[in-house]
């Protein structure tokens, strides 16, 4: 069995629609991965299918009351167990949460399966939260109306490391934020386009010039582009510290 991600949401159509399509729904035609969307309202227990109320202590905005979403988790975690796999990884999309990074994605693909559940509104009864969640995650110091942009982020960056959903792992082990380095610049043809060429190392065929190149972009973007990232790298090594030195020789002087 592949990895299987399910969606708790008040929006399954909309997250369906998003993991069926391109890359990863090839990789679940060919059983690599599982999706499944869950809709909130199926789990209320009032006619009108309400899923959210006022919060107390008052406030803006609407709250997602606490029953349906553990229902529809408990439901998930029936399923799940049916299949033989073991507790899935439950995960709440908020903005309290932790932030996002490749590592997060690359720790949550060692899971067998993973349950991503979207807040919605003014937020989630925290209870729920307390009662399920194995982690809460956010994707970025910013809000958005809902939790289904940010469980698609984290179900993408999640099933692309999930053997087999990529042909070949160095398609992402070369990427940014994979190795703390900011990914080099890429080219493709023609070779000139509006004046613009592509560098003559790129076309050389020297296998080991054309890596050194790409190691010393990659150096450049993230000192010049995030410092953060910069600060924390390792580039202890003789190659990198010639490297180094040749980046401050050709910095432009002023």
């Amino acid at each position: 069995m592949g990895m299987r991600v399910d969606i708790v949401t008040l929006f399954p159509e909309m997250c369906q629609q998003v993991l069926d399509a391109s890359i990863l729904g090839r990789a679940a035609k060919r059983g690599y991965i599982e999706t499944h969307c869950h809709q909130i309202r199926d789990y209320t227990l009032n006619k009108q299918k309400q899923t959210d109320d006022y919060p107390y202590g008052g406030g803006c905005g609407m709250v997602l009351y606490a029953q349906p979403i553990a229902d529809c988790l408990r439901a998930v975690q029936q399923e799940v167990a049916a299949q033989g796999r073991p507790a899935p990884h439950i995960v709440f999309l908020t903005a309290g949460g932790q932030r996002y990074t490749e590592e997060h994605a690359r720790r949550l693909a060692q899971y067998d399966n993973l349950t991503l559940v979207c807040g919605h509104y003014e937020g989630i009864d925290e209870r729920v939260i307390d009662a399920f969640a194995d982690e809460e995650i956010s994707i970025g110091d910013y809000i958005l109306t809902g939790g289904e942009l940010a469980a698609m982020v984290v179900a993408d960056a999640v099933a692309r490391l999930v053997p087999g959903v990529l042909s070949d792992p160095e398609c992402f082990e070369e990427e940014s934020h994979w190795n703390g380095l900011l990914e080099y610049p890429q080219y493709s043809r023609p070779e000139e386009w509006h004046g613009r060429k592509v560098p003559p190392i790129l076309r050389s065929g020297d296998h080991k010039n054309i890596a050194r190149w790409r190691r010393k972009q990659s150096i450049l973007r993230t000192r010049q582009r995030r410092p953060d990232l910069y600060a924390r790298l390792d580039l202890s090594s003789k190659e990198d510290q010639k490297l180094l030195r040749e980046l401050d020789e050709e910095a432009p002087q002023f």
